[in-house]
């Protein structure tokens, strides 16, 4: 007896919300052409199913407990580098959108979109086409080009963004004020403001420090 589904695309949908993942597969498993072989709540897990399932598309959230999106990107990627993999996400920062698609995704849609053009980027994307709105294309244009933090940068940016002071932020990574107050300086530079509340909010909106 022929496989009925051999011919259809394969995905595997990861999204920590569960009434996501339900309302996800049954829009895709009532396509002639789709199906779901497996969900994933995590970046973790994603990894697992990947690996038992081998899906010819990802659907993959981007924010989850365990391991997030993008590490779960990265993984996969580095295993199997023929993976291709959508981010369906909430977030449009930059920074979120610049950090997925370095970890080889082929497409980045946010939840917002119209059910035609998930199936329309599933289809795509399975073709062997990279499949990035424009609007989500124009926000990536603003972060390419913009200088890179530095980890030791990233680890300070994380905790003025917790409230931390200076003499905190030294205490807490075990360097002196002056070098926080560098690092700070740095900081406000790369990301073209004037202040600390500013770098803060700057580094949420576009998905440089997640909350």
């Amino acid at each position: 007896m022929v496989d009925q589904d051999s011919n259809k695309i394969r995905l595997l949908i990861v999204d920590d919300h569960h009434i996501v993942r339900r309302g996800l597969a049954a829009l895709i498993n009532i396509e002639p052409d789709m199906t779901v072989v497996g969900e994933a709540g995590d970046g973790r897990q994603a990894i697992q199913l990947f690996k038992e399932h081998r899906p010819d598309v990802v659907l993959m959230d981007l924010r989850m407990p365990v391991m997030s999106g993008v590490d779960s990107i990265d993984a996969i990627r580095s295993e199997w580098p023929a993976a291709r993999i959508i981010v369906l996400t909430t977030y449009d920062g930059d920074e979120d959108i610049y950090r997925a698609l370095q970890a080889g995704a082929s497409g980045y849609l946010l939840k917002e979109l119209f059910s035609e053009e998930l199936l329309g980027a599933i289809r795509a994307v399975h073709g062997g086409r990279r499949w990035v709105p424009q609007a989500v294309a124009e926000r990536l244009a603003g972060r390419v080009g913009s200088p890179d933090l530095t980890a030791r940068e990233l680890e300070v940016l994380m905790l003025i963004v917790k409230g931390n002071t200076n003499r905190e932020i030294a205490s807490a990574l075990a360097i002196s004020e002056a070098t926080v107050k560098t690092h700070v300086n740095n900081i406000l530079g790369k990301l073209g403001v004037t202040d600390r509340s500013k770098a803060a909010t700057l580094a949420v909106q576009r998905g440089i420090v997640h909350l």
